[in-house]
């Protein structure tokens, strides 16, 4: 089986691979969380394995740039898996395509690629996931480190370098894990907002374009929100910032900060935001 094709063979079954996502990221602070996350794949001896993290937060706060820099740091490649409420138990292996002429063409999912490759599987928003989806990935998650498609009758073991890690949003529209999956989903690894410092340098790496001034109301802005427990993540304030100059650069009317800015943020997050703006 040649690693580097778009095509293996596994079985006498030919299942066809996909390509690895591609992201540029550059993880800013919150080394904690990272030092966790790359304790956890960290294979010790020849009998031992690594681990299933799940990334657990409130959504925006960066739980899959994280796992996505983590991959990085050990140099591997990363295959990124969206879990929904509809993800179906052959949607995480393998996938029948019919071709022409009533022939089936079997296609990898990103996690089994991940696995066939030794490259790390993000499972993002797993908790929004069945149990029985859940359940075909249990053997991935043990000991055993395979799955098995029925579809296509093959039993498919991971790459001794593959990594595995899934991301949870803290919020009530997910599901509750079953405890048999729990427990194989370990260590569980808490990421909160950042502090204020690292909120502006997080801000300041994604938009290096941006007016310092700009940078700093939406900071303060973001913790303010922070503090009353909104949900209000750096993905909101990066959506505010590129709004608010995209405003401020348009050529119909000249629109400067004090009236960029709160717009920007009554039309990204509503109304209800507006108990955190501050005069600019």
């Amino acid at each position: 089986m040649d690693r580097k094709t778009d095509l293996v063979r596994i079985s006498g079954v030919e299942v066809h691979l996909g390509a690895p996502d591609e992201l540029s990221i550059n993880w800013v602070g919150q080394e904690e969380p990272m030092r966790q996350l790359l304790a956890a794949w960290l294979v010790l001896d020849e009998h031992d394995l690594p681990m299933n993290p799940r990334l657990v937060g409130k959504p925006g706060v960066g739980k899959t740039s994280l796992a996505w820099a983590a991959a990085e740091r050990l140099g591997q490649q990363v295959y990124i898996m969206q879990a929904t409420v509809d993800t179906r138990p052959e949607d995480l292996i393998i996938t029948p395509v019919l071709e022409e002429q009533g022939k089936l063409r079997y296609v990898a999912s990103p996690l089994v690629t991940a696995m066939i490759r030794g490259g790390v599987a993000i499972l993002d928003e797993g908790n929004r996931m069945s149990e029985k989806s859940w359940a075909s990935l249990a053997p991935l998650l043990d000991t055993r480190r395979y799955v098995e498609s029925i579809i296509a009758g093959i039993k498919i073991k991971a790459h001794p370098l593959f990594r595995f890690v899934s991301t949870m949003n803290d919020d009530a529209s997910t599901f509750d894990l079953p405890e048999y999956i729990q427990s194989r989903l370990q260590p569980q690894i808490l990421l909160d907002f950042p502090e204020r410092e690292e909120e502006l340098a997080i801000l300041k790496e994604n938009l290096p374009y941006a007016d310092s001034q700009i940078l700093e109301y939406v900071t303060d802005f973001l913790q303010q929100a922070h503090v009353a427990e909104e949900r209000y993540s750096i993905r909101d304030g990066i959506n505010i910032i590129r709004y608010t100059m995209k405003l401020r650069a348009t050529v119909s009317s000249a629109v400067d900060e004090r009236i960029a800015l709160p717009l920007a943020v009554k039309t990204i997050l509503g109304v209800e935001a507006m108990r955190y703006v501050r005069s600019v």
